[in-house]
């Protein structure tokens, strides 16, 4: 497989995969963009998320995660709480609105996951994971070819 093969079908997967769970979050009528999706599954899975924290762990930049961070705020999906170790910054919590949202989304992930891979056996399965992580570990490594 040449390198652009493997390019082009890397960013068909992400294509294909966004469009369809986009679709499948709209039958569910969730009304959220993936990166707000994103930021609630960190703040659902972490409970010291901060807003620095999700920044990070998304790789976006902060005025664009303070942004979504407040929509996710006024569509009561997250509240904020002072953190009792530092005193300046606010811990994100998830409330039961953001919970039930959540739930909906993991369905809506676990339908379109279902979907994609529905020809594949379970050993694909596992031999794509295992690449794919292997991939990432890679293009993350410093000292090994990431930068």
């Amino acid at each position: 497989m040449s390198d652009s093969t493997l390019s082009d079908n890397l960013h068909r997967l992400m294509h294909v995969y966004r469009s369809r769970l986009r679709a499948e979050v709209s039958v569910r009528d969730l009304g959220l963009p993936i990166t707000h999706i994103r930021a609630l599954k960190g703040i659902c899975s972490n409970p010291e998320s901060t807003a620095h924290s999700i920044a990070q762990r998304m790789q976006r930049d902060k005025a664009q995660i303070t942004r979504v961070l407040k929509e996710l705020l006024n569509d009561g999906l997250i509240e904020k709480q002072p953190n009792p170790k530092d005193g300046r910054s606010q811990l994100l919590f998830p409330t039961a609105k953001g919970s039930a949202v959540l739930t909906e989304v993991l369905k809506a992930e676990q339908h379109t996951a279902d979907v994609m891979t529905r020809s594949l056996s379970s050993k694909e399965l596992e031999r794509f994971t295992e690449l794919t992580a292997r991939m990432v570990e890679n293009l993350t490594n410093k000292s090994e070819g990431g930068r």
